[in-house]
């Protein structure tokens, strides 16, 4: 693979997340997740011309998001004090429950997940909404960061020595 084609597929790398956090959405509408299929949201919704690698990685943010759902919403909880998760704006709960999915089960650098998610908060949510998960966000890495300082990845021991 060329270096050109790297640098698209990583760019449209948001593009996966931005509809994963649309299928989350609708999930979260449908209130049950069994009934909810990736394959609906792309023969209806989805972008037909989106790189298939890109659909299979939004495929597996989704499901493996919904398959953890419990995990990821009992590490959401440590952090949001006084919000219950059910009182969240649904694109903000479901913003917070890609990334702590990202967080523990994808090898994205968190610095990265914090950013993408900043980005799609700014494009799908409120201005006060991308402080809220900013501040869940970092709470919940540094959280990792103690519990398992090993994983922390080398561009983001950089960043912390640095600081």
């Amino acid at each position: 693979m060329s270096f050109e084609k790297t640098i698209k597929i990583s760019g449209s790398r948001r593009k996966a997340r931005e509809s994963a956090l649309q299928m989350l959405f609708a999930a979260d509408v449908v209130k049950n997740a069994s009934e909810f299929s990736t394959d609906d949201f792309w023969n209806e919704l989805g972008a037909a011309d989106m790189d298939p690698r890109l659909q299979a990685f939004a495929n597996t943010l989704v499901k493996g998001t919904l398959n953890n759902i419990t995990l990821i919403d009992d590490r959401i909880r440590t952090r949001a004090e006084h919000w219950r998760i059910e009182r969240m704006a649904i694109v903000d709960r479901n913003v917070l429950r890609l990334s702590v999915y990202e967080y523990l089960f994808e090898d994205t650098p968190r610095t990265v997940v914090i950013n993408e998610a900043l980005e799609i908060a700014r494009r799908f949510s409120t201005f006060e909404a991308t402080q809220f998960i900013n501040g869940i966000l970092d709470a919940i890495k540094l959280d990792l960061e103690k519990e398992d300082p090993e994983k922390v990845s080398g561009e983001e021991r950089f960043h912390a020595s640095s600081s």
